[in-house]
């Protein structure tokens, strides 16, 4: 099946959004937990979370529109911290509640049934449920002024995970923590590892 950029523009808005969504294939799923200036807690859903770099240690993440999806961003900007949070297969659809767009003063914590913890004074409160969890400080936001998204940078200042998952070479085994990832908007994965393999060299 070859589809051309006209047939794509021409087709339904949701079966389209759903062609683009699924081609760049599985993606992380991860929970990104604020608090505003007023203290109200927040919690989102993003599955376009990317390593940027190990040293400094640098990951980023799009979030959508200001008036699609304002909360999350504008908690950021005015804070500086965040947390990233692993979503379990055992609640996903928690989880993806959290996509749902409640009132600014609406904690998402509360209304999709997630516990807040806050771990050594961090800001930004963590999902406690969360096997792997990490803090984040805003380094720069990038417009992307094609779609309007922006491209959030920040440096990981702190990292929770079980000890055990961690190998003697720092490989952190997520699938073992049963962290979820996802495809498209709307499908939720599994994840199994097939193999690692040593640092490529030229023969």
């Amino acid at each position: 099946m070859l589809i051309s950029l006209d047939e794509l523009n021409n087709y339904d808005r949701f079966y389209r959004a759903n062609i683009i969504n699924s081609l760049s294939g599985f993606k992380s799923a991860s929970l990104i937990g604020t608090k505003s200036e007023a203290g109200v807690s927040n919690l989102a859903i993003f599955s376009n979370i990317v390593h940027l770099g190990a040293d400094p240690a640098l990951i980023g993440f799009v979030n959508r529109p200001r008036e699609a999806a304002p909360h999350t961003l504008k908690n950021i900007e005015a804070t500086g911290f965040y947390t990233i949070n692993h979503i379990h297969t055992d609640w996903i659809e928690q989880a993806h509640q959290t996509s749902a767009k409640y009132a600014e003063d609406v904690s998402e914590f509360d209304a999709c049934g997630f516990e807040e913890e806050y771990i050594n004074n961090f800001f930004a409160p963590f999902v406690k449920a969360s096997a792997i969890k990490y803090g984040m400080k805003l380094i720069e936001v990038v417009p992307i002024k094609h779609n309007n998204t922006f491209f959030v940078i920040g440096e990981v200042v702190m990292v929770e995970v079980p000890k055990e998952l961690i190998t003697e070479d720092g490989f952190i085994e997520i699938e073992k923590a049963n962290s979820c990832c996802s495809l498209g908007i709307d499908g939720y994965y599994k994840a199994e590892k097939i193999v690692r393999l040593p640092y490529a060299k030229v023969k």
